[in-house]
């Protein structure tokens, strides 16, 4: 398949797009580097692979790469608690504003597409056993910590949306608590932090 990775050159976009390879898809990497970094990708020099530097706000980029791909990986973010906190209004123009771009192109071209959400979206739910249709306990709008929780929930309500309306094949993934090689810690991810401290 022609599989587009947004945010593909991240933590876990590096890792999905070396499986990919390796399973002999085509894959096309739309990053604009912000978080994500080439050097997660500089060891699969494949020539199924394509990485272009720019922004899901991009509509046009994006429907220039959606046009032409079978699947689409929505995995590009605003991420990390010191961006969020930082940079609260790009951070929900970039979450929301580019899952809107991607879902609007997937149906416009009817294209599979599997959005990436966050458990961030439970909030402070404090049930030991969460699923799909956990509540969200939220704390105030005042608190701009909650706009991430939030940006991803509204992601989730469009692919929803997206899906009864148009019947866009969309799938949801939410991570809990990833780590591993290639995170780093600048962002604010605790984990690499406390490694590096070590």
């Amino acid at each position: 398949m022609k599989i587009l990775v947004t945010g593909g050159a991240g933590f876990v976009g590096s890792h999905l797009v070396k499986r990919l390879l390796i399973e002999g898809h085509e894959v096309q990497v739309l990053d604009n580097l912000s978080t994500g970094h080439v050097k997660n990708l500089q060891n699969l020099d494949n020539d199924s692979l394509q990485i272009h530097n720019g922004s899901v706000l991009d509509y046009q980029l994006c429907e220039n790469l959606i046009c032409k791909t079978d699947y689409i990986v929505h995995l590009a973010a605003a991420v990390g608690v010191f961006t969020i906190v930082n940079n609260p209004l790009q951070s929900m123009i970039t979450n929301i504003r580019g899952t809107e771009n991607i879902l609007d192109l997937a149906n416009k071209y009817g294209k599979q597409i599997l959005i990436t959400s966050s458990s961030e979206i439970y909030g402070k739910n404090s049930t030991d056993k969460l699923s799909e249709n956990s509540d969200r306990i939220l704390g105030p709008t005042s608190y701009l910590r909650w706009s991430y929780s939030e940006s991803k929930a509204i992601d989730e309500s469009l692919a929803f949306a997206y899906f009864q309306e148009f019947n866009l094949p969309v799938r949801i993934v939410r991570f809990f608590n990833t780590v591993g090689p290639r995170q780093v810690g600048q962002y604010g991810m605790v984990v690499p932090r406390f490694i590096e401290a070590a």
